[in-house]
């Protein structure tokens, strides 16, 4: 930090297991990734290639390089590895993975039919190589999954081998998580919150209001995706209680603290 503010939460430090701020790279050029990095790179926790832009992303292995100079994981997005499922391609996708020195593998089905047993199946098998952030969630606004379905599902994704489980909202926010206007399906959160350690979850939360929502929910170590590259010092600032949508959200003293600065603050008696 440039200087000192008494009274922030406390965040945790890279590499970090909550707090994490994921990152949505729709296509960075190199110059563009060198300066990102140096700008905001302590809060980078994570970034994901979006959806299939890594097949056309010119210089990617110069992109990739700067990324990992800078200690940031990248992984290709779920579309990429449903494209390649759909092709019956598993074998050469996870090929490609090991070809660009990536760690990280998102498996999901938001788009395809890929039965939960295959999923399983798919997760058990790349998790002995890889990283793995499932997915959960329709990209369909009209395919609904109950809350109960929602917490199945994660519940076998991660003893399937799954680091983390990802929580559908696309880059509108407007799917999965979310209602078609952007509003959060708060019933379906804390279903999914009381039976599984919200640690283990990413919620893809693209629009402010949003991360707004979950940080005053669950605070600001909560872990957040989608997040725009333009996004990040932003999202940081919610996270500490720094923007005017979570001021006073993080903000307390102790009594030694009001006594200095409020010497009358509990001074009950009326004055004449």
């Amino acid at each position: 930090m440039a200087f000192k503010l008494n009274h922030l939460p406390s965040r945790t430090e890279k590499p970090r297991e909550k707090g994490m701020t994921l990152i949505l790279d729709k296509g960075l050029s190199v110059r563009q990734v060198e300066d990102f990095c140096a700008s905001c790179s302590n809060y980078i926790d994570i970034v994901k290639l979006g959806w299939g832009t890594s097949y056309v992303t010119q210089n990617l292995e110069d992109k990739l390089a700067v990324y990992a100079d800078a200690e940031i994981p990248v992984y290709f997005g779920g579309t990429l590895f449903e494209a390649y499922v759909l092709r019956d391609q598993l074998d050469a996708y996870m090929k490609l993975l090991d070809r660009f020195d990536i760690g990280h593998a998102e498996v999901s089905n938001g788009t395809i039919w890929l039965s939960d047993q295959r999923k399983i199946e798919i997760i058990q098998l790349m998790s002995k190589h890889f990283t793995i952030l499932s997915e959960i969630g329709s990209k369909n606004p009209n395919d609904i999954i109950p809350p109960y379905k929602w917490v199945k599902m994660i519940e076998r994704e991660l003893e399937a081998g799954a680091w983390k489980v990802i929580c559908e909202a696309r880059e509108s926010g407007t799917v999965g998580v979310f209602r078609p206007n952007g509003e959060v399906r708060s019933g379906l959160i804390d279903e999914i919150a009381d039976q599984v350690p919200v640690e283990n979850l990413i919620f893809e939360a693209p629009q402010k209001e949003q991360q707004v929502w979950f940080i005053r929910k669950f605070g600001s170590n909560v872990n957040l995706g989608n997040v725009q590259p333009s996004e990040v010092i932003p999202v940081e600032t919610l996270r500490l209680g720094l923007r005017g949508d979570t001021l006073f959200d993080f903000y307390s003293l102790d009594d030694d603290d009001m006594n200095q600065l409020y010497p009358d603050h509990g001074d009950t008696k009326s004055k004449d």
